[in-house]
């Protein structure tokens, strides 16, 4: 039996305070009133499992100890997702974001595309978009593909690098998916290595400025919302910045750009709403877009 329970665990306000702004300052995931319950609830859980008797000794260690705050913040962290969580999100990849890249990109040598998944968790999302690019791109071969798949929990890239996932997982793909981009493993499925080649996994917390290269297309699903405001703009400008002319930015069906000042398009595909940065040449785009289809 543990020694404390959560009933009996010493947890004041001003120590959920202190807790909650070292996480901020150390990692500038902010936790704000909507998510009041949800924190002091978790908060709570690991005093129990760890057998702390409150708030201050947790305090001591995640100071003390960068490996206990690290297991303490994966606490936190939401690890909620599925494999094409949201369809409506993949079908607008499939019928118009991939159409135009290949338009824009037909006479580039060698023809590159990039997508960042920010916010990956375990790795359903990536893999939903490298089975996605390879059922839907034409001439797949002839593209030099990478897809960025980043998260702030070493836990959760661990799990999304061994790309094994139980059947219950993968439920609702269809049968023809699962077999063309799964193989049975022992307690489920393993993602074949080509889909896996596809994707770089790389630990990154998006508040910090490092350099990605230019991008195509970003999935950033039910993430900006553990960043303040202030913090959200500068994450939303580094996405938009690193967006090649006409990328596309995708965000979970609930978040919306509406007040944002970042200046993206918005573009309504099947009731699911994703942006666009400006500053593709429509021209350029349709003289490729006739001679793909001149060679059809």
């Amino acid at each position: 039996m543990r020694a404390q329970s959560i009933s009996t665990a010493r947890l004041s306000e001003s120590e959920l305070d202190h807790i909650r702004g070292l996480i901020e300052q150390r990692s500038a995931i902010f936790l704000d009133s909507s998510r009041e319950r949800f924190f002091s609830t978790r908060v709570r859980e690991y005093l129990e499992e760890k057998g702390l008797p409150g708030g201050a000794e947790l305090l001591n260690r995640i100071r003390a100890s960068s490996v206990e705050y690290e297991a303490f913040l994966e606490t936190l962290l939401t690890q909620e997702t599925s494999f094409f969580r949201y369809p409506a999100v993949f079908e607008a990849l499939e019928s118009r974001i991939l159409p135009e890249v290949q338009e824009r990109k037909f006479w580039q040598s060698p023809r590159t595309l990039r997508i960042w998944s920010a916010g990956c968790s375990t790795g359903e999302e990536p893999y939903s978009i490298a089975i996605t690019l390879c059922d839907a791109l034409k001439f797949a071969e002839a593209w030099e593909i990478e897809i960025l798949a980043t998260d702030i929990s070493r836990r959760a890239l661990r799990h999304a690098e061994r790309g094994a996932y139980a059947k219950r997982s993968l439920e609702t793909l269809p049968t023809a998916r699962l077999d063309n981009y799964f193989t049975p493993a022992k307690h489920g499925y393993q993602v074949r290595p080509r889909i896996r080649r596809m994707i770089s996994f790389v630990q990154m917390n998006l508040v910090e400025s490092v350099y990605v290269g230019k991008i195509d297309c970003i999935f950033c699903m039910n993430v900006l919302m553990y960043f303040s405001e202030q913090r959200r703009l500068s994450i939303l400008r580094r996405f938009y910045d690193a967006l090649e002319p006409g990328g596309y930015f995708l965000l979970g069906h609930s978040e919306t750009l509406s007040h944002s000042p970042v200046q993206f398009e918005p573009v309504l595909i099947g009731g699911y709403r994703l942006y666009r940065k400006p500053g593709a040449k429509p021209a350029e785009t349709r003289r490729a877009a006739a001679l793909v289809e001149g060679a059809q």
